[in-house]
């Protein structure tokens, strides 16, 4: 099972981080391969929060999405859901630490790509892995900067 790690740290309280990159309908504007994204349902119990949702990329594919918020011990858990392709799964893990530079952002993306797909997988997850970096660089500086 492939699984990719990556982490940055961004000057900026834990819980705003949180906040900012689990707010679905921000999603457009915090990455970039994202040109809809849309709550289809919402439900929040004290700590924990449920979120079914669907993206939209450029290219004009869209699939669902679940996620899972933890609102005391500031982490996510999401699945892609519907179409898996070009997956066979898709699991993430986001975490969030308060550390003295502010918030150490991690993401841990485990997957297996559908047999189907014809991206050989030290390509996938090549491309995976800078693209990864490449968006948490962005969302650093864009909530940096204030958004």
């Amino acid at each position: 099972m492939p699984r990719i790690e990556n982490s940055v740290v961004i000057e900026a309280d834990a819980q705003h981080v949180f906040d900012v990159t689990n707010d679905i309908g921000r999603w457009p504007h915090l990455f970039d391969e994202y040109s809809h994204a849309k709550v289809v349902s919402e439900e929040r119990d004290g700590r924990w929060t449920e979120i079914l949702f669907e993206l939209s990329n450029p290219e004009g594919s869209t699939w669902t999405s679940w996620r899972l918020l933890d609102h005391r011990e500031l982490t996510a858990v999401a699945e892609r859901r519907d179409p898996l392709h070009p997956f066979r799964y898709m699991h993430l893990r986001w975490s969030y630490r308060q550390v003295p530079e502010g918030t150490l952002m991690t993401w841990v993306q485990d997957f297996e790509v559908d047999d189907e797909f014809d991206v050989p997988l030290p390509t996938v997850v090549e491309r995976m892995n800078a693209h990864t970096r490449q968006n948490q660089t962005g969302i650093k500086r864009k909530i940096e900067s204030g958004v």
